[in-house]
């Protein structure tokens, strides 16, 4: 089989790294793929979001399986376009990823089928929505309506951060048309877990558990990210407790969805906050999580082209369980300075071989490029979250302690990272 993955991080990286392993797999293409990426994939120079040329550049090479990373070409509409030309692609419809590409949608379907998640109230006008703060009180969550790179929540401690969250949203527009509405809900307080799923809309069958590190700081302080590490399993999560997410949210979330006339078939992403009061939803994505790819795929025994295959064929049905290593597994994003504001690119990284010959360490890359000077390669910096130092280990301490001696090695000008990813879940297993 030929296939096209989509998008440029570590998630991807990831998504490469374990499609490669797969036996059905003759030739893997990324578009536009990354400095690390390019070690196991010919990188196509075609962006995410240009459809046209990725659907050429798929029709062109015969690829018989498409796998979308990022949530912006699947918002775009990619998987319509390629069911058009009978091309088989891996991801929800243009019309199911409203879940993610519209907060307002996701809270609406969830408040209509009863799917547990914040109190909430929608504004598209930014003074009522200040009057609404004003009168309810902090602390709240301000939440763009769109799409915002993972950026577009604030967790307001203070009336007047609140406040000055709806102003950078609705009215200096930070996030564009995606500040166009804003969901104001009440902070929920507890642990959080990620819970994704592979679904065909009739069958689904959840990946193992993870939890994600949002804030850039030790201690969960600073401003959140798109992801600062994960770990998986989450401990959190006991098998009650899965079953528990599984029946009242994802199952009544995709069983909302098909009741209004939405066929679901991809993956599934619930963030969840593990309250006293019982689990409830801090938001949907269409996509695999990143970083909670890089920390799940490691510990996937099971061939994932094969489960990809058959979701897209609508057969999940015929795929009875996916097999799990037992072992915990720990990514920690190593980021540039300045990340998650501005940052500077072009630095050169060193000590990726000697992190890599580690064993049970996977170096995932995200924001690199490669470049041959001299007739040598040299791997640079080229976003904001670099890499995903991953390690496996019999206990979640073993991992850590795995991986960040792999960090170690490695060093680039301004590099960052948090110090502490995983140590909720130490002693637990």
């Amino acid at each position: 089989m030929r296939i096209l993955v989509i998008g440029s991080g570590g998630r991807e990286h990831a998504l490469v790294w374990k499609i490669a392993q797969s036996k059905l797999v003759d030739k893997i293409f990324c578009a536009p793929g990354n400095g690390g990426i390019s070690q196991q994939a010919e990188c196509i120079d075609i962006k995410a979001e240009d459809i046209p040329r990725l659907l050429d550049f798929a029709r062109r090479e015969k690829i018989d399986l498409t796998v979308v990373g990022p949530e912006a070409p699947l918002a775009l509409g990619i998987v319509d376009e390629f069911n058009n030309y009978k091309l088989k692609i891996f991801g929800p419809s243009k019309l199911a990823t409203q879940l993610e590409a519209s907060k307002v949608f996701a809270k609406e379907l969830m408040h209509k089928y009863n799917v547990p998640t914040a109190n909430f109230k929608i504004f598209d006008n930014a003074q009522e929505a200040k009057r609404h703060i004003e009168a309810r009180g902090a602390p709240c969550v301000v939440k763009a309506d769109g799409l915002a790179a993972g950026k577009g929540v604030v967790v307001a401690k203070t009336i007047d951060e609140a406040k000055q969250a709806v102003t950078s949203i609705m009215q200096e527009r930070i996030f564009g048309d995606a500040g166009n509405k804003v969901i104001i809900e009440d902070c929920l307080e507890g642990q959080e877990a990620s819970i994704i799923v592979i679904t065909d809309s009739k069958e689904v069958i959840p990946l193992a558990s993870s939890q994600d590190h949002k804030r850039v700081f030790d201690n969960d302080a600073g401003p959140n990210t798109g992801g600062m590490g994960a770990y998986s399993p989450a401990p959190v999560v006991t098998k009650e407790l899965f079953e528990e997410i599984l029946q009242k949210i994802v199952y009544r979330t995709i069983k909302g969805l098909v009741s209004e006339g939405i066929d679901y078939q991809g993956v599934l992403y619930a963030g969840i906050m593990l309250t006293k009061d019982g689990p409830k939803v801090l938001e949907f994505n269409v996509r695999f999580g990143d970083p909670e790819t890089q920390a799940v795929l490691p510990r996937l025994e099971s061939d994932l082209v094969e489960a990809m295959l058959v979701t897209t064929d609508k057969r999940l049905s015929s795929l009875a369980i996916l097999r799990w290593d037992w072992r915990a597994c720990i990514c920690v994003v190593c980021a540039s300075g300045g990340y998650p504001d501005e940052y500077e690119k072009g630095k050169e990284i060193f000590g990726l071989d000697e992190a890599a010959k580690m064993k049970d360490i996977v170096v995932f890359h995200a924001g690199t490029k490669s470049l041959i000077a001299n007739g040598k390669s040299h791997i640079l910096t080229n976003g904001g979250r670099v890499l995903g130092i991953t390690g496996l280990g019999n206990t979640i301490k073993e991992a850590i302690d795995k991986t960040y001696q792999a960090i170690g090695k490695i060093h680039f000008e301004g590099m960052h990272y948090r110090r502490d990813i995983g140590q909720k879940a130490v002693g637990s297993r």
